[in-house]
């Protein structure tokens, strides 16, 4: 069944429960870093395993591309839906607000981890030897898992910025219409290679470029790095472009079987080019493997991203209550969960369990507290309105009885 139908609805489900999952997933990630061979993450668990390594890469491959996406193709939604101004007050509501709000309270509480463990690490004492802070820089600021919002801000400032002229001068519509013959041009099966190619160039000239790690994260500081603008950035005009040409997303529903061949072959290209599952965590320093490593990563980046959108149209178009309901909350667990991620690891260490089972109970443990304080502190109250656009009642209001007959 084509996710398309000819009343076209504003809501995608399929698209929206799929930017959900790609939140969600941030909680997978974290937690699988501390059971990764090598340990890469602050608090390395004796127990480990290269499947949760494969796993932080094959997550790490698509997720955000496939975020920016969405993110683009619900811009240009928004910005039809409300206009200029009422989408720049949408935008600054409910992601600069959150960004600049509760970063305040996400970032103490990351430090407030880091020192728990040290003092757990010295007798309960909390060490005082440590060396000072690095100060807080336009270069140096630590956005953490929440520079994802400082990158939207910015794309969102850039697409309002270059779309503005094209608005004045093609009152005729001609531009745009040529623009739209474009786009129907650009998807088919050729499409990941296209957009893999400013990615591997951007990737190609990143020095010290770890190739297991792929996309540089912008995590700290204001300028985010080119490769990170290279693939985010497309991902996020492809999809304005996607909402301007909505009947392109049944075509690429139909895609899903050689997106789906496509993503699993270039990714396990892209792994084993990278290192493999237990890789030397060192920057690609020979000319031809890096060229070759950034290619096929790049390829696999967009491959995967549109193989996961494809099977999203495809199989998850219909509503669901509870996809609908976790799509809500993605966005407030995401905010939260990398500090909660940290104490399910800090309190995972010396339990006698395998990898998978710490790992897991890392994940559930983490749902289970952001769920429940979302339901109780966020999805009825202001700060649901403030990141979701609305408060959903704690009960609905019955409807109102028929009036008697006169």
């Amino acid at each position: 069944m084509s996710a398309i139908h000819p009343a076209q609805s504003d809501r995608l489900h399929g698209l929206d429960a799929l930017r959900g999952g790609a939140l969600l997933l941030g909680v997978v990630l974290h937690a699988a870093m501390n059971y990764m061979q090598p340990p890469i993450w602050l608090f390395p668990d004796d127990q480990s395993s290269p499947v949760a390594s494969v796993l932080f890469f094959a997550i790490h491959l698509f997720r955000m591309t496939t975020f920016f996406l969405i993110a683009g193709l619900f811009a240009h939604m928004l910005l039809g839906r409300r206009g200029t101004w009422g989408f720049v007050k949408d935008r600054l509501g409910r992601i600069a607000n959150p960004l600049f709000g509760l970063w305040w309270v996400v970032f103490p509480a990351f430090i407030a981890v880091i020192v728990w463990k040290a003092a757990l690490d010295n007798g309960g004492v909390i060490p005082t030897d440590g060396p000072p802070p690095p100060p807080l820089t336009f270069e140096t600021f630590p956005l953490l898992h929440l520079w994802f919002l400082w990158v939207l801000l910015l794309f969102y400032a850039a697409f309002l910025l270059l779309r503005a002229p094209f608005a004045a001068l093609d009152r005729g519509g001609a531009v745009g219409r040529t623009i739209d013959r474009m786009t129907g041009a650009l998807i088919g099966p050729w499409t990941p290679a296209v957009l893999a190619a400013p990615l591997a160039l951007a990737l190609w000239f990143t020095p010290d470029w770890f190739a297991f790690f792929g996309i540089p994260t912008p995590d700290k500081g204001f300028v985010p790095n080119i490769a990170a603008v290279a693939a985010f950035g497309t991902a996020f005009a492809v999809g304005i472009l996607l909402d301007r040409r909505r009947d392109l997303l049944g075509r690429i529903e139909r895609l899903w079987p050689a997106f789906t061949v496509m993503a699993l072959g270039a990714g396990t290209g892209a792994l084993v080019l990278s290192g493999g599952p237990v890789p030397e965590l060192v920057p690609l320093t020979d000319p031809s493997l890096k060229a070759a490593a950034a290619c096929v990563y790049a390829f696999a980046v967009f491959a995967s991203t549109f193989a996961l959108t494809a099977l999203a149209l495809r199989f998850l178009s219909g509503y669901s209550a509870v996809r609908r309901y976790l799509a809500d909350a993605s966005y407030w667990i995401y905010i939260i969960h990398l500090p909660l991620v940290m104490v399910g690891q800090v309190l995972m260490l010396d339990a006698p369990l395998p990898w998978w089972g710490k790992m897991g109970g890392v994940v559930l443990g983490v749902m289970a507290v952001s769920l429940l304080s979302y339901e109780l502190l966020v999805r009825h109250t202001f700060i649901g309105k403030g990141l979701n656009g609305r408060r959903i009642p704690w009960r609905r209001r019955p409807e109102a009885a028929p009036a008697p007959a006169e």
